[in-house]
């Protein structure tokens, strides 16, 4: 039986440059003596990691600072077009495909529908792979970028993903009707994408908690939920800094949970889910069943009439309590220091119930990890699983310390 690897110089070279990345890219523009207690690394390392990522264009200058009675400190960052990333949202009406450059600027979206919305509630995969390729080749070519600068193209997609097997990404996807859709493989079919760019498929609620934790509400949290709340109900657990997976990737599936035994049928098949009381879906049947009506041709349309319809004060009263009971699990059962309310619809209802949902979590959740819980709104938009999903390769970018093109198994991260 083998020992362990030994390190070898590579790989030193290689984790203090991602060392140095991450902490520009976090933290930046920083000087190269303030990287030298920031990383632990000695002056002269700083010197020759700076030095390298600077001859490959990972690195610029971004100014200078005075310092104490010596010359002007220049600031470095991480120059941010010498890469670009693709954010992929499956989301439940259509495929939204963003393109980014490092600093997390938009040069070009995507947005197409999904033909006649769903079918049932289901998803035609060869339709989803369709808009993917589709909406890739009409970003790269209307933001001028060269196809070899792409780090890579994160997706994310309603369902469980499993990554564990050699054909990569597999989606089970109850509530669109998808069960084991290989979907990588059908990206990497010939005429589809580029067989050397790097795929990374992730569940959306996951992608959405990792925007949040890297740039938004969860940023500076340690153990944090992050909810999503659109046509559907899904979160992301952080657990010491790290997304919680569970034994197979579908940890976070929150919104099944049982919130009512034998109540409403869920569009999983089963009853009393949170997402049949909460979801945007649910909202607005529930709704339909009570009078209400709407002229809006879309979900996000007709959930803003909702908002705007003085006979829906109750219905909205008790939604509030039952995502306000929902979130109050999340505090009994992990304990966080932070719980964000995102996705288009959360976005949406935030301001309106909020401060109900406080009250509600506060009245159902145990006391003592309630009192070091807050519940906040997400602050990146309705964007937030695309950047999410555009961060999985750039987490690669960054761990190999600036690598451009490796070709890397897909799944989450």
């Amino acid at each position: 039986m083998s020992g362990p690897r030994r390190r070898t110089v590579r790989d030193l070279r290689r984790g203090n440059r991602a060392i140095v990345l991450r902490k520009l890219y976090f933290d930046g523009p920083l000087s190269r003596q303030e990287l030298g207690p920031l990383t632990a690394l000695s002056s002269g390392s700083i010197s020759n990691v700076v030095a390298e990522l600077v001859a490959d264009g990972l690195l610029e200058e971004a100014g200078s600072v005075e310092s104490d009675g010596g010359r002007p400190r220049t600031l470095l960052r991480v120059a941010p077009g010498s890469g670009h990333v693709v954010g992929v949202d499956v989301g439940e009406t259509r495929v939204r495909v963003e393109l980014f450059d490092l600093a997390r600027g938009e040069l070009a979206r995507s947005d197409a529908p999904l033909p006649d919305g769903r079918r049932d509630g289901k998803y035609d995969a060869h339709d989803v792979v369709r808009l993917i390729t589709t909406g890739l080749t009409r970003v790269i070519a209307e933001s001028g970028v060269a196809p070899d600068s792409l780090l890579g193209v994160g997706i994310g997609v309603p369902g469980i993903v499993d990554a564990s097997g050699t054909d990569g990404a597999v989606v089970h996807g109850q509530t669109i009707g998808w069960d084991a859709v290989p979907l990588e493989s059908m990206l990497r079919a010939p005429g589809e994408l580029p067989p050397e760019l790097p795929l990374f498929i992730d569940n959306g609620a996951k992608t959405l908690g990792r925007a949040e934790m890297w740039f938004g509400a969860g940023r500076g949290a340690r153990n944090a939920v992050i909810a999503l709340i659109g046509s559907g109900v899904g979160a992301c657990v952080i657990a010491d800094g790290v997304p919680y997976q569970g034994s197979s990737s579908s940890a976070g599936e929150w919104g099944h949970t049982v919130l009512q035994v034998g109540g409403r049928e869920c569009r999983c098949g089963a009853r009393g889910c949170l997402e049949a009381y909460v979801s945007a879906e649910s909202l607005l049947e529930r709704w339909r069943e009570a009078g209400g009506a709407w002229t809006s041709p879309d979900e996000e349309g007709a959930l803003a009439e909702l908002l705007q319809d003085p006979s829906a004060d109750g219905l909205l009263a008790e939604t509030a309590e039952y995502l306000g009971a929902g979130i109050a699990d999340l505090v009994n059962l992990f304990n966080p220091e932070r719980i964000v309310v995102g996705g288009w619809a959360g976005l949406l209802l935030g301001p309106r119930l909020i401060e109900p949902v406080r009250r509600a979590a506060a009245a159902y959740a145990l006391r003592h990890p309630f009192a070091q819980t807050t519940v906040e709104l997400g602050r990146l938009g309705t964007d937030a699983v695309t950047v999410g999903a555009a961060t999985l390769p750039l987490e690669r970018f960054l761990e190999t310390g600036g690598a451009r093109r490796e070709r890397i198994v897909s799944g989450a991260s």
